[in-house]
């Protein structure tokens, strides 16, 4: 096994162009696993950990643009105030030794339906920036991924940063597993509330081939009592979280039923909703 390590993002893309083959790795929290099981044998790996911007965030107009190796420790220590709902999920990842390493950029690149950053990126609209010796482009995060395990991502293309809305409301993220930490979620869920626009953003995590969005549950966000900041009753909260829990499409597996899924999905749905919506009316 070949192992390239350059030391900037040039060199990175023209060594990803050179070998398309090889894995990108920086945390290696998930690439390591798969090499110690023998699951995976890429002929190079590519260390990205010497590629300082990488690991840089900053404001981009009403935006953050956060690289690809800022990790789960940084995102709750520097931007927990900003970014609540991605904060949120980095605490449940792994160990503190796995949130000092792991990153969001190797969330994306595994492209699991499981990573627990994905389902709060779906909720505030984010964006992928991916880049080759081509040139860049930007991808929806709604549409970065394409099945389990797979994304829009070319063999010559890397992920240099994630683009996303500073919250503009309270946010949620919620997840059912065997612990609260340290676990693959049988099933999570994230919300952003936008009282400004009067709108609810939505990520359903590990119920379906992608993470997905609750269309459905985000237009009933209009029939909650935006004027007044009333309690909301609990056959709306019910509703929503009903809509949520129809969003999905899960299997069965060895971690759950299907039918167990979309009902914890629901119970998160309502759950999250409420605890948004009262942080909204104490605002």
């Amino acid at each position: 096994m070949e192992f390239l390590r350059p030391s900037t993002w040039d060199e990175a893309l023209a060594a990803k162009a050179e070998h398309p083959d090889a894995v990108p790795i920086a945390g290696g929290t998930d690439v390591m696993v798969e090499l110690n099981f023998g699951r995976r044998r890429p002929p190079a790996l590519l260390d990205l950990t010497r590629v300082a911007p990488l690991s840089d965030w900053a404001a981009d107009g009403d935006r953050l643009r956060v690289g690809a190796g800022v990790t789960y420790r940084r995102i709750i220590d520097e931007l927990g105030g900003r970014l609540p709902g991605l904060a949120m999920a980095a605490r449940t990842v792994g160990s503190p030794q796995i949130r000092n390493r792991g990153t969001v950029g190797g969330n994306l690149g595994s492209a699991s339906p499981a990573g627990d950053a994905h389902p709060p990126l779906l909720a505030t609209g984010a964006q992928v920036e991916v880049e080759s010796v081509r040139g860049v482009r930007t991808v929806a995060v709604t549409d970065f991924f394409q099945g389990p395990k797979r994304s829009v991502l070319a063999p010559d293309e890397l992920i240099g940063a994630f683009l996303v809305p500073a919250a503009a409301g309270p946010q949620q993220f919620a997840k059912v597993g065997t612990r609260n930490a340290m676990v693959i979620a049988v099933c999570s869920f994230a919300l952003a509330l936008d009282p400004a626009r009067r709108s609810v953003g939505t990520g359903i995590g590990s119920a379906g081939p992608t993470p997905l969005r609750a269309a459905d549950a985000e237009s009933f966000a209009a029939e909650l009592p935006w004027d007044d900041r009333a309690p909301l009753p609990d056959p709306l909260v019910r509703r929503f979280g009903e809509l949520v829990g129809a969003a999905a499409r899960p299997i069965d597996d060895v971690r759950g039923s299907a039918a167990y899924r979309r009902h914890a999905l629901a119970v998160l749905g309502g759950r999250t909703l409420r605890w948004a919506w009262e942080e909204h009316r104490c605002a």
